[in-house]
């Protein structure tokens, strides 16, 4: 009898220490940066090559983990993330560090779309509030990623981050023997074919609905986790501060994911995604009022701008993966990683923006885009999100 319980324990594991190496990059970058010596708009194009890396790739991914139904993209997606991310501050060059990036990110597309099609499968009808769990520990570890990466900086210096590669690998090494081989387990899954697979995902009008959600959620956490932290850097702030902020953001959307599912139940799901939307125009503009004169209230407001952003996550997830049951690792692949990957090709061009109109000025109009995106929510139908 197969323990699922144990199953979603190891796979939340996995996911949260996974997230960690992946929170490393965007408060240590602007450091990175001056160790190389390249400009805010190169390190956002460096950072938007890594996003790109490990979103883009996730639905192909996906397609082959619903067919072979192995473990091989867990494993190796831990693997990878832990090895190269942490070697990025070692990089001599820009060349070497983007080899260590794209490694590294493929190792997150490697990881996500499988380990959320086995959470689906293995958490059966309470999948809701299990996604949740599951999407707010990783959001949790994506939380103490900047944090950790930060203190070592400052403490031990941007080097010494590459010793915690040792505990992602022992971690990939214990999943081996306690994540269950479903191929043994189950029957196979019939072959899908890859091209009609694709058109059947992306023709379905309530995924286009969706996958809009999640770029929305996307644009404001990656253009705000990318951008702020160069412009404390700007006003003299030290790698724990800038660490700490994204720490506070992060663990502000790990909260709002685990309480989504309830969220859900209390308010309907379509009200979630509706404030998750277009709350944080509002608040963005009073974050750029109030960050320099009152910098405390102004992290209390971020923190809020955090919540609110990853409240419809799960919800999202979730009624994806109910539309198209029979794709759960690919539609995966497409929420959490290939609409990520879209809006990682406009942040390509957001330093260079931003490095000329200023970076809150960027952010607040930004933020009027999910707001105004909000308005195709009324076309989601919740009866597809009840079916079981």
């Amino acid at each position: 009898m197969l323990n699922t319980k144990k199953a979603i324990i190891w796979l939340c594991l996995a996911h949260l220490f996974a997230d960690v190496y992946s929170g490393f990059l965007n408060p240590i970058m602007p450091f990175i940066a001056a160790k190389l010596g390249f400009s805010m708009a190169i390190a956002t194009v460096v950072i938007s090559i890594s996003h790109i890396c490990s979103s883009m790739m996730q639905p192909i991914f996906g397609f082959f983990a619903d067919n072979i139904l192995k473990r091989f993209f867990i494993f190796w997606g831990l693997i990878l993330s832990s090895l190269f991310i942490p070697l990025t501050p070692t990089a001599p060059n820009i060349y070497v560090l983007l080899v260590f990036m794209i490694l590294g990110s493929i190792g997150g597309s490697f990881f996500h779309p499988q380990a959320m099609g086995f959470v689906n499968y293995f958490a059966g009808k309470d999948c809701p509030v299990t996604m949740g769990m599951f999407i707010s520990v990783g959001s949790l570890g994506f939380a103490f990623g900047p944090l950790l990466a930060a203190l070592i900086t400052q403490v031990l210096g941007l080097d010494m981050i590459s010793y915690t590669s040792i505990f992602g690998l022992f971690l990939a090494a214990l999943m081996f023997f306690f994540v269950p081989k479903l191929s043994k387990t189950e029957k196979k899954p019939r072959h899908k074919d890859f091209i009609q697979s694709f058109k059947e995902i992306l023709g379905n009008r309530q995924m286009n609905y969706l996958m809009l959600i999640a770029m929305m959620k996307s644009l404001i956490t990656n253009s705000s986790c990318i951008l702020l932290p160069f412009l404390w850097k700007s006003m003299g702030y030290s790698p724990f501060y800038i660490g700490f902020a994204l720490f506070l953001f992060v663990f502000a959307g790990a909260i709002g994911s685990f309480l989504s599912p309830h969220a859900e139940k209390i308010f309907g799901s379509k009200k979630v995604v509706y404030f998750s939307m277009w709350a944080t125009f509002p608040m963005m503009i009073l974050f750029s009022c109030i960050y320099k004169s009152y910098p405390n209230l102004a992290l209390a407001v971020f923190f809020v701008i955090g919540f609110t952003t990853m409240l419809a996550q799960p919800v999202t997830m979730v009624w994806a993966q109910r539309i198209l049951p029979e794709y759960k690792s690919i539609v995966a692949g497409f929420i959490n990683g290939f609409c990520l990957g879209i809006i990682a090709l406009c942040m390509s061009v957001l330093g260079s923006v931003a490095q000329k109109f200023g970076i809150m000025n960027v952010l607040v109009i930004l933020s009027i885009i999910p707001a105004i995106s909000s308005y195709f929510v009324k076309y989601l139908r919740e009866d597809l999100r009840a079916a079981s």
